[in-house]
């Protein structure tokens, strides 16, 4: 009995050291973590294109990382560094803009819109719909909304300064970890092998997969989305367009879509009688909402074979709970979390059919 209380008492020392030790370290680690998640995730989601690169620079590694160094500068990191700059300078201008939609009213429709093949009564219908509800009524309740969905933006990604730090240190870690690569990839897999068998190991991979689907289908499709719409905000000549693409940009991450962007943005130049453009920019909107059904399931699917709804639960919920980070933190918990219940169903379905008869042989 005094062998086993004392193994027991071992066993526990052993358990609350190691999990003090594992808790200083993260603490230590705090500060880097963000900027060692971020650098993981591009480098796993770029990973193939970097062999493809050192492939055609006479294989050399050192080449390659500088090239793909510069790449996530320009594609990656900047369009996010200017997305949030833009958004922390110019909140105030972003808080102005919305209220004052509150103050436009709904002018009748315009002549050519009857006129349409097909949809102009429709259109003319719709448009009558809107005015008789009271388009200020709606926008006045719609106001109040505006600062707190502005704070919220910039709450989720911090300081403007802070952000800059942790790109910096994004890239620096991601150029050691393309050079390290195969090394990290290999440590990784043991630790999961060790953690749990083959399952382990298998968890680790579907990790991976599930990081590349979401950079491919999240962050790609809002690049394009937020570039489309933008264009459209441009042509079209909308006040502040710089600062709805870097708004539209966030929103698109975060799952909302660049409709809550454009829409109002296509009313207001109808409101205003600038007809033409208006139009113009309803084309450019319409085309960059639909390419969020079309661009993203089938980059996603490119990355990992997932559930759509799976990633889409993992982003906003990872959002909302870890901030920017969130959107590649959370559907790779539910990945591998879906992905390990579906290997325990699937052994149990496994073990409970019967064998399968040979049948008779076949003749000679």
């Amino acid at each position: 009995m005094a062998d086993v209380r004392h193994d027991l008492t071992r066993i526990t020392l052993a358990i609350l050291f190691i999990a003090a030790l594992i808790g200083v370290s993260l603490w230590i680690l705090g500060p880097f973590l963000p900027a060692v998640i971020w650098a993981t995730t591009l480098v796993i989601a770029t990973w193939p294109i970097m062999h493809q690169v050192q492939a055609r620079l006479w294989n050399s590694r050192a080449l390659a990382v500088i090239i793909m160094t510069l790449a996530l500068l320009l594609v990656f990191v900047v369009p996010f560094w200017l997305a949030i700059g833009t958004i922390v300078k110019n909140s105030d201008r972003i808080v102005e803009w919305a209220e004052s939609i509150a103050t436009m009213t709904m002018p009748p429709p315009p002549a050519w819109l009857a006129d349409l093949p097909f949809i102009g009564a429709k259109a003319v219908d719709a448009w009558q719909k809107i005015a008789d509800i009271g388009l200020q009524d709606v926008l006045q309740r719609v106001r109040p909304y505006a600062a707190m969905v502005t704070q919220w933006f910039i709450g989720a990604v911090g300081s403007f300064g802070m952000v800059l730090i942790q790109f910096l240190l994004t890239v620096a870690i991601s150029a050691i970890m393309y050079a390290q690569g195969e090394r990290a990839a290999a440590a990784v897999l043991r630790f999961g092998h060790r953690l749990a068998g083959e399952r382990g190991a298998q968890s680790v991979r579907l990790a991976a997969q599930a990081i590349r689907g979401v950079a491919l289908g999240v962050v790609v499709t809002a690049l394009v989305q937020a570039a489309v719409g933008g264009i459209g905000l441009a042509i079209a000549g909308v006040p502040f367009a710089a600062v709805l693409t870097a708004l539209m940009f966030m929103m698109c991450i975060a799952q909302i879509g660049p409709t809550l962007v454009l829409a109002p943005a296509v009313i207001w130049m109808y409101v205003e009688g600038d007809y033409t453009w208006a139009t113009v920019l309803l084309v450019f909107s319409v085309l960059a909402i639909s390419l969020d059904n079309v661009l993203r399931p089938i980059l996603i699917k490119m990355g990992a074979d997932l559930p759509l709804l799976l990633v889409l639960t993992g982003v906003i919920g990872g959002l909302i709970a870890f901030g920017l980070i969130g959107i590649f933190i959370g559907p790779t918990v539910l990945a591998v979390g879906y992905t390990l219940l579906q290997a325990w169903m699937d052994e149990d379905v496994t073990a409970a059919a019967p064998p399968v008869s040979p049948g008779p042989p076949k003749p000679s």
